[in-house]
């Protein structure tokens, strides 16, 4: 692939301005400056630098956050930044947006993505992906609750009965609970059947992935297809 076509399909600008990287120097690869934008570099398992900056060629991004409370996941938020807004510019150029969301109070794993067919793949309801969460509750949560949860409740508004695919106590005021749909505040809704509220949401896998003990609140990381498809 040729040097100015490789930055920009990595979100370094317009072909013009990835043209002008490469002519001014700020493209390096295996220590070697590159300066002509035409010429032709093997991708496969590139790493390259832009202003001393190391990043590795993706063809599609696939990465995994730890978003924080009071973030969107939306690309025009309304009433607080937007989750994009922790990625680097390179990433919010090459359109990557949250595959599914997560409410601006919570908190926890959120995969994003460039591929457009990956992204329906991952939150197509028919697929029922599984989304496991840590819940804390306003209220003494009972055996009766969890077993309510995993034989099914019926949502406000909602005719259908949805059901907790794993659901664990884990404290007098916190269970484990996974899901496989992707319902409007679903995990609040459900407690909220069983008489009681949420109070922090912190989700802790996604499909087969889980979130990294080491991946910091904000922070972010590139994961593999394998990883999150399993």
């Amino acid at each position: 692939m040729k040097a100015e076509n490789i930055l920009f399909s990595q979100g370094f600008g317009t072909r013009r301005e990835c043209r002008s990287l490469v002519l001014s120097g700020r493209f390096t690869v295996s220590g070697r400056t590159i300066l002509d934008p035409d010429e032709e570099i093997n991708v496969q398992n590139l790493f390259f630098e832009v202003d001393s900056v190391c990043w590795p060629f993706h063809e599609k991004a696939l990465i995994a956050m730890n978003k924080p409370a009071n973030f969107e996941c939306s690309r025009k938020p309304i009433h607080h930044p937007s989750v994009l807004s922790l990625l680097p510019p390179p990433l919010r150029n090459r359109g990557v947006q949250p595959v599914g969301r997560l409410d601006e109070d919570t908190t926890g794993l959120l995969i994003l993505t460039d591929d457009g067919q990956l992204l329906h793949r991952l939150t197509h309801p028919k697929n029922k992906i599984k989304k496991t969460y840590e819940v804390t509750t306003k209220y003494p949560l009972s055996e009766q609750q969890i077993n309510s949860l995993l034989r099914g409740v019926k949502l406000n508004d909602a005719d259908e009965i949805v059901r907790a695919q794993t659901c664990k106590i884990l404290g007098t005021h916190k269970l484990e609970l996974t899901i496989a749909q992707g319902k409007y505040h679903q995990v609040k809704r459900m407690l909220a059947a069983v008489s009681n509220r949420v109070v922090a949401l912190n989700r802790l896998a996604f499909n087969s992935y889980h979130l990294p003990s080491d991946l910091a609140v904000g922070q972010w990381k590139w994961i593999s297809l394998k990883e999150i498809t399993g």
